[in-house]
This record gives C-alpha cells, structure tokens and sequence, in this order.
C-alpha cells in the first residue's frame, strides 16, 4: 500500500513539475510591420437583432459588417443572420485586397475581389451542348 502512495505522489510531482518547452511569443515592437493599434472601432445592436460593426487599425487594417434577422418558415433554424460587409487589407506583395461579401442561409459567404481567382469562361460550343441539354423534356 505504502509503495502505491509512493507512486502516485512521484507521479503527481512528475505532473506538476514546471514543463519546459517553448517560450511564449513576445509581443510585436511598436513600428513593426506585425505590430497594431486599434484606432477605431464600433458595434451597435439594435433590439430588433440586426446589427452594425467596424474597426479600423493602425497597419491599414479595415473592416464593416452589418446583419439583420431574417424569418426562415423552418421550425428546426426559424430565424438566421444574413450579413453584408467589406474588408480591407494590404497585402505581404505591398497590394491593397478589397473583399466585398454576402453571408445568408440561401448562399452561403459569397465573397468577391479583384484579387479572388475567377473560373475561365465556357467554351461557346460547350455552352450550345448545354442550352441543348436543358431544353430536353425532363424524364420522370
């Protein structure tokens, strides 16, 4: 019995002996291209659940979002958030990304930018095969 004590209290030592590993990481300096301050920054929620936010920092960081309530008719989700907003940034490459977006329950998060990949146009002939394709009778 006694040696089981023993075990235990080596082992509860073991646990609570200080773990070394790695450092936490020190803030960023002030001047730094990591380092930020925020400079402006609102949110306001109505009663009704719709909503507005935005903040801006000191590294050129920007971002608004706002967001109503919206009735689904579905007993399991009867009402979701469908958001509309923009952020801005500059990229690593020195580049300002502007991202515009939509987030509802019909769509998903619908972003758009410049700078977001674009999938190449359809083949004229592919895009005939199509068109040809839908006006079949659908079978049942």
């Amino acid at each position: 019995m006694k040696s089981l004590i023993i075990a235990f209290a080596v082992i509860a030592v073991a646990i609570a002996k200080p773990q070394r590993g790695l450092a936490p990481a020190a803030p960023a300096p002030p001047g730094s291209e990591a380092y930020a301050e925020t400079l402006a920054q609102d949110f306001n929620i109505e009663p009704d659940g719709s909503y507005q936010s935005s903040y801006q920092t000191s590294n050129g960081i920007a971002a608004q979002e706002s967001g109503t309530l919206k009735q689904t008719g579905n007993p399991e989700a009867p009402t979701v958030v469908v958001a509309s907003g923009s952020f801005s940034y500059t990229s690593p490459e020195g580049e300002q990304i502007q991202v515009n977006y939509v987030a509802d329950d019909e769509g998903g998060y619908q972003p758009q930018g410049a700078h977001l990949p674009t999938p190449p146009p359809i083949p004229p002939a592919i895009a005939r095969a199509l068109e040809y394709l839908q006006s079949l009778p659908q079978r049942k």
